[in-house]
């Protein structure tokens, strides 16, 4: 029995972004008539990607509710064989077997997708299958090609208006804080995840009030942007050798090459 509590209205992530998924579902549940006029099967492949703590399961549960869909988890894993070798342990496409030797029964990618394209794919009622990934670039273009992943959804970092979600959901917060211009200009640079914003403001104790969460996600925040402004430093470090005079790194040159961009758009 799925009794998962993620809903569209508690799942964090930007408005605009929220409303067009939920208007392709609802659109989907529509169509029976127009798929049977067009000669296809009533199924729809959603693709998932983006970081961890991004959303993706609470994605899939969200819609699996709104829908009031039945939800079958199908669990890919890897051959030990596959293990041993570096890049293809890398590759998330050639992770979805699972052990012969653990398991007296094992899915294959292969089979899976023939599975999806197959008689089954006309069988039933509606279907919906959503693949995730945290990374879209490594996958099988066979795997992600129309008609199989019909709509990609990136999944990405949290903005202001996932984090006002938030602030309400974790911390009964409507109204506006006077931290919330910090928040959103923080938001604008440091990569943080949903995951780790709702971590930010969970309550640790009884003493912890709502100025007190804000504050703590303001310094985490704050962290984290001074350690990728760190990790910026230390990669430019390595890739520009000390002594290299090169006209990306003369002060002077880089600031009269801006003048000339300003000059040039002004033009």
């Amino acid at each position: 029995m799925f009794e998962h509590p993620a809903t569209f209205d508690t799942l964090a992530m930007d408005p605009a972004k929220k409303k067009e998924i939920v208007d392709d579902l609802e659109k989907f549940t529509k169509g029976k008539e127009y798929y049977a006029r067009i000669g296809k099967p009533w199924k729809r492949g959603y693709l998932l990607y983006g970081p961890p703590g991004t959303g993706k399961t609470t994605m899939i549960a969200a819609m699996a509710n709104f829908l009031n869909y039945d939800l079958y988890d199908l669990e890919l894993t890897t051959e030990k064989k596959q293990e041993k070798d570096d890049d293809e342990k890398d590759d998330p496409a050639k992770k979805l077997t699972e052990d012969e030797e653990d398991k007296p029964s094992k899915v294959t990618l292969s089979g899976l997708l023939n599975f999806i394209d197959g008689i089954w794919s006309a069988c039933g009622r509606e279907r919906i299958i959503v693949f995730t990934t945290n990374h879209v670039n490594k996958l099988d273009p066979a795997l992600i090609r129309s008609g199989r992943m019909d709509k990609r959804i990136e999944m990405s970092y949290c903005c202001f208006e996932a984090f006002k979600l938030l602030a309400r959901n974790y911390l009964g917060l409507y109204d506006a804080h006077e931290l919330f211009p910090r928040v959103r200009d923080l938001l604008k640079v440091a990569e943080m995840t949903p995951a780790d914003v709702a971590e930010n403001l969970l309550p640790k104790s009884t003493e912890d009030d709502v100025d007190k969460c804000i504050k703590n996600l303001v310094a985490a925040l704050e962290n984290k942007v001074k350690k990728d402004e760190e990790a910026r430093e230390k990669a430019k470090a390595v890739s520009s050798p000390e002594g290299d005079e090169s006209k990306e790194d003369d002060p002077e040159k880089s600031e009269n090459a801006i003048a000339n961009v300003v000059q040039e758009k002004a033009a």
